[in-house]
């Protein structure tokens, strides 16, 4: 069932604005030909003295670290690795609050004590950068931290100033650790960001599959100092990562890495034109608006990775989930994201002007469409978006970054498992303690953690988020939420 939906999806007309960066365009093989295990002349992931300690080596070069790890778990197996090599159980900790859940995943394994720093808020709703500011004032909160976590670039592009903040962190002799998952194309020039490694970060993670032509669940693991062992690195990936890593992946990434190293000119310069040419066509957007660099403060962003496509539709009276659908159903486009109130296109090195061009035209017509039912009371060429209250919802209803906010704290993560859990009706559950995560995926972001009190606020966030239809992970199918027993 499965094999057959995806060779009917690849045969399909459908055009792919999401990950993986190889956008499907590589020339394949038959993976069967080529899978193995550590048979003779072809390494060892975990103790690499061959060709896979070479390909790593190119990685490390490429990007400008001291070592490059392959991961064929994901950034999921470098976040925890990271963090559990540079903390010991108990450890204080500065965390962003938008990171990923893998960071959370290591916080309660390690039985870490996190201070969280929120990013700014950007005027679209977006959340913003991990400013200076707020890592110095969390670093005078909790001056005995070993660590802090931050995501730079963010889930929208949004980059923070991993420079200042990595001298700051350094200067109390602490370690930086950046989730760099979605800047695997940073650092190339042609109008893309510099990367975290020559910023300063002491560990790097980055996911080539997501924005690099490589297999979905491939990334890097980057060593950028010596305040991180190698050999610790090396300990906790052996005990997250699989100890029978794929070949096929792994020669994913070599071929990704050697791509980017011999056709850097071509593939980033080609990019850079697609993308010129798509936000001039889309510049003069009535209702919808496809955000761009200029447009972010120097207080929301540090700065802006312009190849993630980000469609504002709060004056055009829609959801990003709407967004989602209509390029889907209308225009055979499947973008990265939908938010409450934007939609999120992945584009990358591999992308095709006929791919961009097709999005900008979808674009105009759709706004053409909310022009016309505005103007003309006439309903959008589909019958999902017939009724009035669709196109006319008011903006108040909608879901922005404003829903991430602090909670009160009663119990570190790892204090909540302890507890027993009991599920009620998310109306009554004011002042009870989470006993769960509860994300909006994408990006996966908590909205609460567990040991934290449940406010009247969030749960109107939460029940606005249902009724938009957008997934809602932790609670149950008939609304209930998890809480602490007692």
């Amino acid at each position: 069932m499965l094999e057959k939906k995806l060779i009917d999806y690849s045969k399909s007309n459908i055009y792919p604005f999401h990950m993986p960066g190889h956008k499907r365009r590589l020339e394949s093989y038959n993976p069967y030909k080529m899978d193995i295990t550590e048979i003779e002349g072809f390494d060892n992931l975990h103790h690499s003295e061959g060709v896979l300690k070479e390909a790593q080596g190119k990685a490390a070069k490429l990007y400008g670290s001291k070592k490059a790890y392959y991961l064929v778990n994901g950034s999921t197996c470098g976040i925890l690795a990271a963090i559990s090599a540079a903390t010991r159980k108990g450890d204080k900790v500065i965390v962003a609050r938008n990171s990923h859940k893998a960071v959370y995943n290591a916080l309660y394994l390690n039985e870490l004590k996190p201070t969280y720093i929120f990013p700014r808020i950007t005027r679209f709703g977006l959340q913003g950068q991990i400013t200076v500011e707020d890592v110095q004032q969390a670093i005078e909160q909790t001056p005995d931290a070993k660590a802090v976590i931050i995501t730079s670039p963010t889930y929208d592009g949004i980059t923070s100033d991993v420079c200042a903040i990595a001298k700051i962190v350094h200067e109390k002799n602490m370690i930086l650790i950046v989730d760099s998952a979605h800047g695997a194309h940073f650092g190339f020039g042609y109008g893309m960001p510099q990367n975290v490694i020559k910023q300063g970060a002491d560990i790097a993670i980055e996911s080539v599959h997501k924005t690099l032509p490589a297999y979905t669940q491939t990334a890097l693991l980057h060593l950028c100092s010596d305040r991180v062992k190698a050999q610790k690195i090396e300990k906790y990936l052996g005990i997250y990562e699989t100890s029978s890593p794929s070949y096929v992946l792994m020669a994913g990434i070599e071929r990704a890495i050697n791509l980017v190293e011999t056709q850097k000119e071509n593939l980033f310069g080609s990019l850079e034109d697609n993308l010129d040419r798509f936000y001039s066509k889309v510049n003069e957007l009535k209702y919808l608006k496809v955000l761009t660099r200029e447009e972010l403060t120097v207080e929301e962003a540090c700065d802006f990775d312009r190849s993630k496509i980000i469609i504002l539709t709060t004056k055009a009276g829609i959801s990003g989930q709407d967004m989602w659908d209509i390029l889907l159903e209308k225009y055979g486009i499947q973008i990265e994201m939908a938010a409450g109130n934007y939609a999120v296109a992945l584009s990358s090195i591999m992308d095709t002007k006929e791919g961009f061009d097709r999005l900008a035209d979808a674009l105009i017509q759709i706004d053409d469409d909310i022009d016309n039912r505005l103007i003309n009371n006439k309903t959008i060429n589909n019958k999902r978006f017939d009724a009035d209250e669709t196109i006319n919802r008011k903006t108040d209803k909608i879901i922005n970054a404003s829903i991430y906010h602090p909670n009160e704290k009663k119990l570190e993560i790892h204090q909540a498992d302890e507890y027993d859990m009991e599920e009620i009706p998310l109306d009554e559950a004011t002042g009870k303690v989470s006993g769960a995560y509860i994300n909006l995926y994408p990006p996966g972001i908590p909205l609460i953690v567990p040991g934290e009190v449940i406010s009247e606020r969030l749960i109107s966030d939460l029940q606005m988020i249902k009724a938009l239809d957008l997934e809602l992970q932790g609670l149950t199918e008939n609304n209930f939420i998890t809480i602490l027993k007692g």
